[in-house]
């Protein structure tokens, strides 16, 4: 007796690559992934130009993501996020000139702050996040 419609067998992920539910198990890719969404501080710091935001996360993922794949994802993510916060909070500077910006920088501001932290949390707990209005540049 055949089954007409058999059930295609899935690939069964290694001990290193992501395991219940999708989630990453490798810890040094977790962290690294970790890091890749924190590095966005770097533009807060008053030592590093403007672009610290961008560079931060730009230099893990290109450090790692030959090595990890879930890094790979998650340097994509965080550098498409923190470009696209680069752009918000720049169109907000320039919109102090007639006055919103004043409200708008803010704004920006803590939102970016707050969405790395969550993507930060989430990527340390091995899940995949993706940031709400994000301009996908690097695919």
């Amino acid at each position: 007796m055949t089954d007409e419609n058999p059930i295609p067998e899935t690939p069964q992920a290694g001990p290193d690559e992501m395991g219940e539910a999708g989630r990453e198990s490798n810890r040094d890719a977790r962290m690294w992934a970790m890091f890749c969404h924190l590095a966005g501080l770097a533009g807060f710091v008053p030592i590093v130009p403007a672009f610290g935001c961008i560079i931060g996360p730009l230099v893990i993922w290109l450090l790692k993501k030959e090595e990890f794949p879930f890094v790979d994802k998650h340097g994509k993510e965080a550098l498409n996020f923190q470009i696209s916060m680069f752009i918000y909070g720049f169109v907000a500077g320039l919109l102090c000139f007639v006055g919103i910006g004043f409200l708008l920088l803010p704004i920006v501001v803590l939102t970016d702050i707050i969405l790395l932290i969550v993507a930060a949390i989430k990527a340390n707990d091995g899940y995949d996040y993706h940031y709400p209005l994000t301009i996908r540049l690097v695919k």
